[in-house]
């Protein structure tokens, strides 16, 4: 073991963090993102590595399969170079233990991170951004963009800082129901907020009319289906046509198929005076 510890800097890191952006740059059917887990390290393995032989092992042991989702590929990233930097300074780790921790790490995350990013994260901000654009604000596209984008390079970097600071230790922190629980908060909060813009974007009337009365000045009264509806609950055909589509899409229905379906049924119904 030799005498000095290498540290890798702040640079280096935040090298490795806008490298992580390209991870899936050079996506592949047969290693997935190992090449772009590979190009990550690359500022890693220059500052621990000084001879060529070393730096080409280096960069060999990170070409292996490697899959996972781009947003939450940080704290692999950082462990991976803590683990790095103790095999230069001597320690015994080899190969194995290291590709061994990849592979352990990038399946709970991966289990985390696509309901986390696209599951919830993305629908949100991209409801939000679409709630201004439909009132003809032309800050919803930005909205959506610097939002979604401040939330995934948050989680890169400290992902990343927090792998590295952590080492070996981020394992016990795996293990333990920290993932299970940040997926669940998640997505209760994905849903909370889904829900409350359900009643916002999805209008449906039915203008059928049931009754009208006239009464004693003359004033006429229209009662319609519509009417009733609201009065037992509002919003509540909206939520029934949502409960209808997770139940098809649960059923396997293609998005694609109900979506030119609820096209459909729209137009035919206005043709027929059903829906308005």
């Amino acid at each position: 073991m030799t005498d000095k510890v290498k540290k890798l800097t702040k640079g280096d890191l935040f090298n490795m963090f806008v490298r992580t952006n390209f991870q899936q740059a050079s996506f592949n059917y047969e290693r997935i993102h190992a090449l772009g887990f590979c190009f990550d390290m690359a500022p890693a393995i220059r500052r621990l590595y000084k001879t060529r032989e070393e730096r080409a092992a280096a960069l060999q042991r990170h070409l292996v399969f490697f899959n996972t989702t781009p947003a939450v590929c940080g704290p692999v990233v950082g462990v991976t170079a803590a683990m790095e930097e103790a095999k230069s300074d001597g320690e015994d780790i080899n190969d194995g233990a290291i590709n061994s921790l990849k592979v352990g790490l990038m399946g709970p995350l991966a289990g985390v991170g696509d309901p986390l990013i696209w599951g919830t994260l993305r629908p949100i901000t991209a409801a939000l951004g679409a709630t201004l654009a439909l009132n003809g604000n032309l800050l919803g596209p930005l909205l959506f963009f610097f939002s979604f984008n401040m939330v995934r390079l948050a989680l890169k970097w400290y992902g990343l800082k927090y792998g590295y600071e952590a080492g070996m230790g981020i394992v016990k922190d795996m293990a333990s129901n920290r993932l299970k629980k940040l997926t669940e908060g998640a997505s209760i909060l994905g849903l909370f907020i889904m829900g409350v813009l359900v009643t916002k974007w999805t209008k449906i009337n039915v203008p059928i009319v049931i009754s009208q009365t006239t009464n004693q000045v003359g004033q006429k009264t229209t009662m319609t289906v519509q009417g009733i509806l609201d009065q037992l609950c509002p919003g509540l055909l909206a939520l029934g046509l949502t409960f209808l589509m997770m139940f098809l899409l649960r059923k396997k229905v293609s998005p694609i198929v109900l979506i030119f379906a609820l096209f459909g049924i729209g137009i035919l119904g206005y043709w027929l005076g059903i829906l308005k």
